[in-house]
């Protein structure tokens, strides 16, 4: 079982790249706002019992896949609300039932992710869809989370098709 571990800004690509990812390997796709929006419905973002519930959800989603054998695409905007310790426990969680955890960063230009965001697209699953509170978040710190250290693969987004960056993540971690 692998879990690969897309992580990066906001409007980076990593859910357009994870379901390209997806037509190549097969894999099930479990994106970050899947849980987001269904913890929101009940509770605050960033809430303590926000915050409790959807660590809960995405650390019991990879144990269970890890033990059935059912290899994952996850996309992890990093921010200031998921705990230090989060990242330790997935990898621990999936570890322990014989998984691997593939980690891959994907980076785009500050000029173009500001385009990005405000894409319609993104507005299905209540993505962040302005500039100027972009710019407020990171101005605030929101997004400064300690450097995933297990990154084995970082991919530029800003000119490369989504298409790209997926086949070039399947070749490096050899998954097709």
């Amino acid at each position: 079982m692998n879990l690969v571990f897309l992580h990066g800004a906001p409007a980076v690509g990593k859910l357009t790249v994870a379901r390209e990812l997806v037509a190549l390997t097969g894999y099930r796709l479990f994106h970050n706002h899947l849980t987001v929006d269904l913890v929101s419905a009940v509770f605050d973002f960033g809430t303590q019992p926000f915050v409790l519930l959807r660590e809960r959800i995405w650390l019991s989603v990879f144990r269970e896949a890890a033990v059935r054998s059912v290899s994952l695409i996850f996309t992890f905007a990093p921010e200031r609300t998921v705990r230090r310790e989060f990242i330790t426990e997935a990898v621990r969680a999936v570890e322990e039932a014989g998984g691997k955890v593939l980690f891959v960063e994907l980076t785009c230009d500050g000029g173009e992710l500001e385009r990005r965001i405000e894409s319609p697209a993104r507005e299905s699953f209540g993505k962040l869809r302005s500039v100027e509170l972009y710019r407020e978040l990171i101005e605030a710190g929101v997004f400064q989370y300690p450097a995933l250290t297990e990154t084995a693969l970082s991919l530029d987004t800003t000119s490369r098709q989504p298409e790209e960056t997926a086949r070039l993540i399947a070749e490096h971690f050899q998954l097709v």
